[in-house]
């Protein structure tokens, strides 16, 4: 990889998972254009981040960042786009406002897509890698959290779909898929999950107030793993000289995955177990 391409552009840059990465490919000398939907004043100081504005649900806002950088790299191309931006909506599917819902696939699932045809061209010119921020429940769909889990799904369907399309023209599609991260995401969806079940029926969230309770629970005694950890998974997903299609980020990942793979009613035993469901009844 040539110096002119050691350039990466991701999306989501303004916490989390993306402040990390765009941290770490600073730290090893690439230039980092960070895409965000406001300015954010903790990355002023980093070397070698441009900080520029997307809005991964507007097509036009994702072919303007898509322009912008064509013009800064100067015909050079990307060593990599990086589809880290994303939300998630949890709650029992019957009390999920539509509204969240198309706002779930319009972040996860729209966004990387609408990225990925507008930055097709720089990829193909720098030879680089599309690498797209996967979860475990995108094969192990969990109880309340079946926004997400779908979404992730999609996207790793669409990655699935990619890596082969885009492997002819030299560029590797890759999904990295992080376990439980300490990232300020996890609050945002709860508020927005509290929001959205203020306005439920009440007597219908009493059928359920319990049983989420009880995954609330459950979820708070995990720990999460560092958005540096994930980061520097990104950062290894760039740099082999043959990335693997996927790469696990968290001790959570593959204990997950195995679950996915057993028999459905067994499978759903162990969830139930898991969360503590099964002595969570409906009000």
């Amino acid at each position: 990889m040539g110096t002119s391409t050691r350039a990466v552009f991701v999306t989501g840059a303004a916490g989390g998972i993306g402040t990390a990465t765009a941290e770490a490919l600073s730290e090893r000398g690439y230039r980092v254009y960070a895409g965000v939907r406001a300015e954010a004043p903790h990355l002023r100081d980093l070397a070698g981040v441009e900080q520029v504005r997307i809005d991964v649900t507007d097509p036009g806002s994702v072919a303007a960042a898509a322009g912008e950088v064509a013009r800064l790299q100067d015909g050079a191309g990307l060593a990599g786009v990086v589809n880290n931006a994303g939300v998630i909506v949890q709650g029992p599917l019957e009390l999920v406002p539509a509204e969240e819902l198309h706002r779930q696939f319009a972040v996860n699932v729209f966004g990387p897509a609408e990225v990925t045809r507008a930055f097709a061209p720089l990829l193909r010119t720098g030879g680089g890698r599309l690498i797209n921020i996967s979860a475990p429940t995108a094969r192990l769909a969990m109880p309340f959290a079946g926004p997400i889990s779908a979404s992730k799904a999609a996207l790793d369907a669409l990655s699935d779909a990619a890596r082969i399309e885009l492997a002819a023209q030299g560029v590797a599609v890759i999904t990295v898929v992080p376990g439980s991260v300490e990232t300020g995401i996890f609050a945002k969806a709860n508020a927005a999950a509290e929001t959205a079940l203020a306005a439920a029926d009440p007597a219908r969230l009493a059928l359920y107030r319990r049983r989420i309770e009880a995954v609330d629970a459950a979820v708070a005694r995990m720990r999460g793993a560092k958005p540096d950890r994930v980061a520097r998974t990104i950062v290894r997903a760039l740099e082999a000289s043959r990335p693997r299609p996927r790469y696990a980020a968290g001790s959570d990942v593959r204990p997950a995955l195995i679950l996915a793979r057993l028999p459905f009613r067994l499978r759903d035993r162990v969830v139930v177990r898991m969360l503590g469901l099964g002595k969570a009844t409906a009000a």
